[in-house]
């Protein structure tokens, strides 16, 4: 798997298990970061990937500029994977960041907000609601779903909606 664009465009990174994750695909996270970049600017913005699988996309954001970018990923083996990952890129002008542990149990503890959250978990695992109930306190900008069923995204307000194949990137922004 590679860096699709940004100061390390191409650069490979490891991929846990196919059977552990399943990877946004390049073409989505090109996709997903065009699409973004319409509605913030990513200098001095942070990006929160609440179901890190690889730990692609935070690794994504700050290759594209993104001064802060922390990713939470709960199993052991991808955990082990982004971490080293994460150390290839330690040492720039950026912060990159990893938690291991339950998003659900650790996003509503965090202090500070981010510009951008992507919310991809397991596709069936039922937690697109509660995850959407977590991030309240810690958005202020653009959250982003990664999904194939319907979701009930209630307090939120619809920016944007692309389809790749069967999954459906919906971009959110917290109603007023």
């Amino acid at each position: 798997m590679n860096i699709t664009s940004g100061k390390f465009k191409g650069q490979r990174i490891t991929a846990p298990d196919e059977r552990i994750t399943r990877p946004t695909l390049s073409k989505v996270r090109m996709g997903i970061f065009n699409t973004l970049q319409t509605m913030i600017n990513f200098e001095d913005s942070s990006f929160l990937d609440m179901y890190a699988g690889s730990g692609i996309m935070a690794l994504e954001a700050v290759s594209r500029g993104f001064k802060y970018a922390a990713a939470i990923e709960k199993h052991p083996k991808a955990a082990s994977v982004i971490k080293k990952n994460y150390q290839k890129y330690s040492g720039h002008e950026f912060e990159l960041k990893f938690i291991h542990g339950d998003s659900l149990k650790i996003v509503p503890k965090i202090k500070e907000k981010f510009d951008v959250i992507y919310i991809d978990p397991p596709y069936f695992s039922g937690v697109y609601e509660q995850s959407l109930k977590a991030i309240e306190n810690v958005t202020s900008s653009v959250v982003i779903l990664e999904h194939v069923t319907e979701i009930d995204y209630s307090g939120y307000d619809l920016i944007k909606q692309k389809k790749y194949g069967d999954k459906f990137i919906t971009f959110l922004k917290k109603a007023c």
